[in-house]
């Protein structure tokens, strides 16, 4: 699949979703490559914030030791706590996902459109699917935790001051 259209008549949006959720398995089953898929920000995002967290987004790329890095050391173990609402995309995938404005792109044009170049990066995302702290970009192992720790807190202070 080389690209979505833009959007897609509304009748068909419950069709794709059962689709992803077919393709992708189960929201909550993560594995060991990856965290559950990024498949419908809109959703996903209000999900999260019903439950007073921002939506954290892995942005990652096959292979990437420091991707595997950040879900096996921070993000796996945090979402298995329930401590974090999380999901996963493949920046270099042409995978279908809904956008906040209800439009199908994939992956890959979601990540270009906000700029992302490098992987690992983490996104903290507010129930608009707006930045509510600053994304993290690759990965400093000495620090990782701290830096991580501190944009979560920003974020979910963001996210409470919203609802």
């Amino acid at each position: 699949m080389s690209a979505l259209p833009r959007s897609l008549p509304s009748f068909l949006l419950p069709a794709v979703a059962a689709l992803l959720i077919a393709v992708a398995g189960p929201a909550s089953a993560a594995t060991a490559d990856h965290l559950p898929w990024m498949t419908d920000l809109p959703a996903q995002a209000a999900a999260a914030s019903k439950a007073g967290e921002p939506l954290v987004v892995l942005v990652s790329l096959p292979g990437c030791t420091y991707c595997e890095a950040v879900r096996r050391n921070y993000l796996a173990p945090q979402a298995a706590a329930g401590e974090i609402r999380v999901r996963e995309i493949d920046m270099s995938a042409d995978t279908p996902l809904r956008d906040v404005d209800g439009t199908m792109t994939t992956a890959r044009a979601w990540a270009r459109a906000r700029n992302i170049s490098a992987a690992p990066t983490v996104l903290f995302l507010d129930p608009r699917g707006r930045n509510a702290a600053a994304p993290l970009r690759g990965m400093q192992p000495d620090f990782y935790g701290a830096y991580f720790e501190q944009a979560l807190d920003a974020a979910r202070e963001k996210v409470a001051v919203a609802r």
